[in-house]
């Protein structure tokens, strides 16, 4: 759970992480911590404070974050009929480089980059009076390993872009942005330093910060940055020891995985940790998932807030689910209405649809109609019936996964079908591993477009997985669908405005 305060001075990053404002209450912009000058750093017993500091702002992510990473995939939509129009847009691959929400997210994650390192300069102050210092050293290799996941997800979105080498951040007035191989290259290398100081187990079995970084977060973020350089060798290596470990096992119900049950579940390599302490009212630690949920839905328990409806599953996706006769994971992954269920059967081929897809989940809320969405995301709901009495809103206390043991499972089958090697587990088993779970029949074969598939029916809503995965392979038509046009030139999202105008080495570089 997370139970870390925020327990350093604030100090704003006013010319550089300058926040465009939003005009309605969505707008929480991130907040970017320093330390004061009056720290004692002979007072080696609070060393894990600076940590504690760097996960409480790495767990804060701001509510823009997820939506704008995850939404030009051919697996979700945004929601219309809202007022975030350029949102809108952006999933239709039109992109207005001053809208809001692109500058709110990049300053977002450089400002948790600067902490990182600002955590790891205080570390290091810490390190020179600790007589035990492999515990900082394990602590800088957390600091680097969120890091590494920060960098990874900015430059999956805008390509080339600045990789901090410093707590300053005016040294990003004179710097030239890395390519995008650049920085993937930069953050396997920063893993292979940070793995043989970290924890050697499952992140639930620490006590010192319960789900914190290990040694097999770092594989698995190392795994994803050579999958982006297609250095499938090094993502079959990384993988392999993850498997190998015997950490990690996949949780045997789809469906409670995304649910409490899957808070500091065996699956999770990496999750984002939320709280309400068990209490139905005081400190509340949450993500805000009213962005994903239906509106105006009947929750089994009365009074439970609903969500805006700004994130809608694809019609694209349920029906390559239904086409594969996916009934576990298209039932925790999608919240059907009345409308969209009508919606699918106007085409003849799915006029008979399963009698268990309905408007009310099985766990008893009913998901009415809304003129936003004919969907919503089942993999961010959390039944009514799972709050702590007392709260309400809509899918507080639920933990955010963000590396899951099925991706690492598909990502090495993905590595070995493009020609790697391991000894540790062939393609074949892990992905009869993740369809066993879906309970989908053993394949006798696998082929690297089945990998794929495999991957869009397990990882769909999930970070923008299924895009990052077909730009990768250069499968643009996929994403050319209902009514919307990709082309190559729309893979990153262009700089903020406001960045390019405060920072020289983004001009030109659009």
């Amino acid at each position: 759970m997370k139970l870390i305060n925020k327990i350093f001075a604030l100090t704003a990053l006013v010319s550089l992480f300058a926040t465009t404002a939003c005009q309605d209450l969505l707008d929480e912009p991130a907040e970017n911590k320093e330390f004061t000058e009056e720290t004692d750093y002979t007072l080696t017993a609070n060393m894990i404070k600076p940590l504690q500091g760097m996960y409480a702002e790495f767990y804060a992510r701001g509510w823009e974050d997820f939506p704008l990473i995850s939404v030009r995939g051919d697996d979700v939509n945004a929601g219309g009929l809202g007022d975030q129009q350029d949102y809108t847009e952006t999933d239709k691959f039109s992109y207005n480089k001053d809208y809001w929400m692109y500058n709110s997210v990049w300053q977002n994650l450089y400002a948790d980059v600067i902490t990182a390192h600002s955590t790891m300069k205080q570390l290091e102050l810490y390190k020179a009076n600790a007589t035990n210092k492999a515990v900082a050293d394990q602590y800088i290799a957390e600091a680097k390993t969120m890091r590494a996941w920060l960098l990874l997800t900015l430059s999956r979105v805008w390509g080339n872009v600045f990789i901090p080498q410093s707590s300053d951040p005016s040294e990003l007035l004179v710097a030239e942005v890395a390519t995008k191989d650049d920085v993937m290259k930069h953050i396997s290398a920063q893993m292979d330093e940070a793995i043989p100081f970290l924890p050697n187990m499952h992140p639930n079995e620490r006590t010192d910060i319960k789900g914190g970084m290990t040694k097999y977060t770092a594989l698995a973020i190392k795994a994803l940055a050579n999958l982006e350089l297609k250095n499938y060798q090094a993502v079959a290596d990384a993988t392999s020891q993850i498997i190998s470990s015997g950490e990690f096992a996949l949780e045997s119900s789809f469906y409670d995985l995304f649910k409490i049950k899957g808070k500091l579940n065996t699956e999770n390599l990496l999750e984002l940790q939320y709280s309400d302490l068990g209490k139905g009212a005081g400190d509340n630690y949450g993500y805000l998932y009213g962005f994903f949920g239906p509106q105006g839905w009947t929750p089994k328990v009365a009074g439970a807030g609903d969500g805006w409806g700004f994130y809608e599953p694809s019609m694209k996706y349920i029906k390559f689910m239904l086409d594969r006769g996916e009934s576990v994971r298209l039932e925790t992954s999608v919240l059907f209405t009345n409308r969209g269920i009508a919606e699918i059967k106007k085409d003849a081929k799915y006029a008979t649809l399963p009698t268990w897809l309905l408007n009310t989940t099985r766990s008893g809320d009913k998901i009415n109609d809304y003129a936003r969405a004919m969907f919503a995301s089942g993999k961010h709901y959390l039944p009514s019936s799972m709050l702590t009495p007392g709260r309400t809103d809509y899918g507080t206390n639920k933990n955010f996964p963000v590396i899951r043991y099925a991706e690492v499972l598909l990502m090495h089958a993905e590595a070995l079908t493009q020609g790697a090697t391991s000894s540790t587990m062939t393609a074949l088993a892990a992905v009869n591993l993740v369809r066993s779970r879906a309970s989908l029949p053993a394949l006798t074969a696998v082929t690297n477009a089945q990998v794929m598939e495999e991957k869009y029916a397990e990882l769909a809503m999930e970070w923008g997985t299924r895009y990052y995965d077909m730009i990768r392979l250069g499968k643009y038509s996929e994403l050319t669908y209902d009514g919307r046009t990709f082309t190559e030139a729309k893979i990153f999202l262009p700089y903020p405005q406001v960045q390019v105008d405060l920072l020289p080495g983004l001009k030109s570089k659009n």
